[in-house]
């Protein structure tokens, strides 16, 4: 196990870069009225931003070590793997693919397949989005604070002192590189496996145009794009979750069953009228990435969602964070 999971002298590599935690000194004690942002630097005074800054890498550094999220990004990158071997074992490697761009998004990807390979990108993101990658960013936002307080670091990161509003937006932005990372990590694997068991070439968009090979590349990585960003409000969500609780176990789960129960909302049609306000209603738009000329209704629908759901559990996190009796 690494030093990040081991007990409550691990926590952030932040908190280990920090001095040796301590009781604040009493008034007289002119300790207490410096800032670690610098020598001489009184407190209440505007901190370096390159402090904020070494604050963020450490804290994605720790989130990159950790086992955990090795083994969530492995889980990510086998799916593509496993799509490819059965498509590959189905149709014998031929370019058999029956099925034309109709507009949907994981069966035209799947028929697309065998005639290129770089269509398993756009399946693999189809199959994941749904699950999978939002179960691996629950489970890293849910553990972002809750996580420190089980592990007994968060108080010593506010000692250090990092700063209750620094601090949650550095866990926030730590977790969104955590969606950007997870999401490349799927694409890239498919991408791999795509050009290994199919031919690639010419990309035949679900619009029925054709595009180069490289425009297909772009579209590919602008479509991995848009899958994090639409990550975003559920990993705010996930964070506000997370400063509910001090049990990081318990906010991983709370923040994956919130997920679990959006779904089932959204499946069950009788519910429609509620459905375009669920942050997962616009996820399958990435596919409108992929025709030409590229469809932008739904896109910047998500997207303003996207940032709504930013905006009021953001907001909800900070006003929680900040008011929270922190004793761990």
């Amino acid at each position: 196990m690494s030093q990040a999971e081991t007990g409550p002298q691990a926590g952030t590599a932040a908190s280990r870069e920090t001095a040796a935690p301590r009781d604040p000194a009493g008034p007289g004690d002119p300790a207490a009225s410096r800032d670690p942002a610098g020598p001489g630097n009184p407190a209440g005074r505007p901190r370096n931003p390159l402090w904020t800054l070494g604050l963020l890498r450490s804290e994605i550094t720790t989130l990159l070590r950790r086992h955990r999220t090795f083994a969530l990004l492995g889980v990510l990158a086998a799916v593509p793997v496993l799509i490819g071997i059965a498509v590959r074992i189905e149709t014998g490697g031929g370019g058999g693919g029956s099925g034309g761009p109709d507009g949907g998004a994981g069966p035209a990807f799947l028929a697309q397949v065998t005639n290129n390979g770089l269509f398993l990108v756009f399946a693999a993101l189809a199959a994941t989005l749904p699950v999978f990658l939002p179960m691996a960013v629950g489970v890293v936002a849910g553990d972002a604070i809750a996580g420190e307080a089980s592990s007994g670091t968060l108080r010593y990161l506010l000692v250090a002192p990092a700063g209750r509003t620094r601090l949650l937006l550095v866990k926030y932005a730590s977790v969104l590189a955590f969606c950007l990372v997870a999401t490349l990590v799927v694409a890239a694997s498919a991408l791999a496996v795509g050009a290994l068991l199919f031919p690639v070439g010419e990309v035949t968009t679900i619009s029925g145009t054709r595009i180069s090979f490289g425009e297909g590349l772009v579209r590919a990585a602008l479509t991995a794009l848009v899958v994090a960003v639409s990550l975003t409000g559920f990993a705010a969500l996930g964070l506000f979750v997370s400063t509910l609780t001090g049990s990081g176990i318990g906010a991983m789960a709370a923040t994956v069953g919130l997920l679990i129960t959006v779904q089932i909302l959204g499946s069950i049609p009788q519910l429609s009228g509620v459905h375009p306000y669920l942050f997962a209603h616009y996820w399958p738009s990435f596919a409108d990435v992929l025709r030409e000329p590229v469809h932008w209704d739904d896109l910047i629908k998500n997207f303003q969602l996207q940032g709504l759901y930013v905006a009021v559990f953001g907001s909800a996190a900070w006003a929680r964070f900040t008011a929270k009796d922190i004793t761990a």
